[in-house]
């Protein structure tokens, strides 16, 4: 069973959330998120993963613009 994380949401319409991804084989999330709009993939936003390197949370996704 592969392993998952929790991962916050930075800027953009979905500020504040946080979303569950698996981890790959070396313990890294994907690199982009896209988080669906109301509307499904008409309103996809794309999250951009970051290195946070504070010792707490590791990882957050930042708002990169729409996807369409």
């Amino acid at each position: 069973m592969a392993s998952t994380v929790e991962i916050p949401l930075v800027d953009g319409p979905a500020d504040g959330q946080r979303v569950t991804v698996e981890l790959d084989v070396n313990g890294r999330p994907p690199l982009t998120h896209h988080h669906l709009g109301p509307q499904g993939l008409v309103e996809a936003q794309i999250y951009e993963l970051e290195n946070t390197g504070d010792g707490t949370a590791d990882w957050r996704y930042r708002w990169r613009g729409s996807a369409v």
